[in-house]
């Protein structure tokens, strides 16, 4: 790891200083945002290793106009003196060319003068590749001398990341990095076959490296213990979730439904519900990059506008939604900092960062003690939902079966939890004091522009449908 500011990028700066200041002079407002991308993604199983590029790498420069109420990008990877001139006549045909269809019409951007560096470096010792795949490969060789395991899988991954935005008012340049571990563990006895997997995520390598033995034995507990596991019986059912799922509730229910860029085209129903209570007095909910520090925390977002905390729920009322700068513009509306790009040549869309619910008063003891019958429900898998009418699908690796307070010793899986937003959220009844944010995972909006995010909080009891 550099630790630093891409060099790459520190080279450009004056040139496209340059060129902002004679793209200004043409249009009402001008930007470029210039990224430089890097990372590794170490894996062992059984019967290999590898390292090579993660799939986040990149490297180039989108040029953002607004002019007479109309926005534009331009996207290169390919920036130097020879080449200005080409990128003003490009951007000027575009423009020309764009402004012959029908456009919807928005002011410019309101910026606050900001020069500022940031730098978020890796916390601990960074280790060499070497170090790297032999820490993993023993990890894999000491779990295969268990007789129930067909195959382990432990990955790491690196990533650096150094962002540079500049227009007439801003001059921003960030730089940090984050480390994220999987472990995916197959067991089979007899004709039955399971898995389990779990995952770490820091801004340390040393870190997520030190806490792998540790994760590597407890998923494979898990995958002997649900061996045993059935099928569950569908039905409504007290639950208490643990972190994870609180993160994927929270993630489905309210934080894709409160994407303001699906306002803009009448594609959600929290317009619907401002001020209005959509969940227990007892939630609160969070989504920022300033809001936590994860790996889905930045310091200023894809649009140039500085990280932020935003309450969205607060004791139960709906207070705000999230937003990038050009829906914001469309709706008259301030931006959150949630502008976020797959990568430069993407459009910005509203993307989740940091989202959870706060935490509560209650130990997780209590909750469970609380249960006349039910479920305590772990590992999220995935989910979905639909933000015009508010359905939720939230899938789990299993849950434990709770009998007048107390674990029975009986599993199911996988789990499978559907209903309706406002009656999942207005469920919750308790919540624990403790709080877990996790950024393992990817969120694709839709099926496609993929951001990394982080999700969590405390666990909940709460009544859904499973089945």
């Amino acid at each position: 790891m550099k630790n630093k500011f891409s060099s790459y990028l520190a080279k450009k700066e004056p040139l496209l200083q340059t060129l902002i200041e004679r793209l200004n002079a043409k249009y009402e407002y001008a930007s470029v945002l210039g990224t430089d991308v890097h990372g590794k993604t170490y894996a062992a199983n059984r019967s290999s290793t590898s390292v090579g590029d993660n799939q986040e790498m990149e490297s180039g420069f989108v040029f953002r106009i607004y002019h007479k109420g109309v926005s534009f990008e331009y996207a290169t990877n390919e920036i130097s003196s020879a080449k200005i001139g080409e990128i003003e006549t490009a951007i000027a045909e575009l423009v020309a060319h764009l402004y012959k269809g029908k456009q919807v019409k928005m002011g410019l951007p309101a910026e606050e003068p900001l020069t500022q560096s940031y730098l978020r470096k890796n916390r601990g010792q960074v280790y060499s590749t070497e170090k790297i795949v032999g820490i993993l490969t023993d990890l894999v060789k000491k779990t295969m001398l268990e007789k129930s395991v067909a195959n382990a899988n432990v990955m790491v991954t690196i990533q650096e990341i150094s962002k540079l935005f500049i227009s007439a008012k801003r001059h921003l340049k960030q730089h940090y990095n984050y480390s994220a571990s999987g472990v995916y563990i197959i067991v089979r006895e007899g004709a039955v076959t399971r898995y389990a997997y779990d995952g770490l995520d820091e801004n340390s390598l040393a870190g997520v490296i030190k806490g792998l033995p540790r994760i590597v034995k407890a998923t494979y507990r898990l995958a002997i213990e649900l061996l045993k596991a059935e099928l569950p019986k569908p039905g409504k059912y007290t639950i208490i979730t643990d972190p994870s799922i609180t993160g994927l509730i929270v993630h489905e229910a309210f934080g894709h439904g409160v994407e303001m860029d699906q306002f803009v085209k009448d594609r959600a129903l929290a317009p619907e519900y401002m001020n209005k209570q959509v969940a227990s007095p007892l939630i609160s909910m969070h989504d920022g990059a300033a809001a936590a520090n994860s790996v889905a925390s930045y310091f200023f977002d894809d649009d140039g506008v500085s990280a932020q905390d935003t309450l969205i729920i607060d004791h139960g009322i709906l207070k705000a939604g999230i937003i990038d700068r050009t829906s914001a513009l469309q709706l008259g509306v301030k931006p959150t900092g949630n502008g976020r790009r797959q990568e430069f040549s993407h459009k910005t869309y509203t993307r989740m960062t940091n989202t959870y619910f706060e935490a509560g008063k209650s130990t997780l003891d209590e909750m469970i003690k609380s249960v006349e019958y039910g479920y305590y429900i772990a590992k999220t898998n995935n989910g979905m939902e639909d933000p015009k009418n508010w359905g939720i699908q939230c899938a789990a690796l299993y849950g434990k079966e709770i009998k007048n307070g107390k674990f029975t010793g009986k599993m199911i899986s996988p789990v499978v939890m559907s209903g309706f937003v406002l009656d999942l959220l207005k469920s919750i009844t308790m919540i624990s004091g403790d709080f877990t944010l996790s950024g393992s995972g990817h969120c694709g909006k839709g099926y496609k522009e993929w951001v990394r995010v982080s999700d969590g909080g405390p666990s909940l009891k709460a009544e859904v449908k499973i089945g």
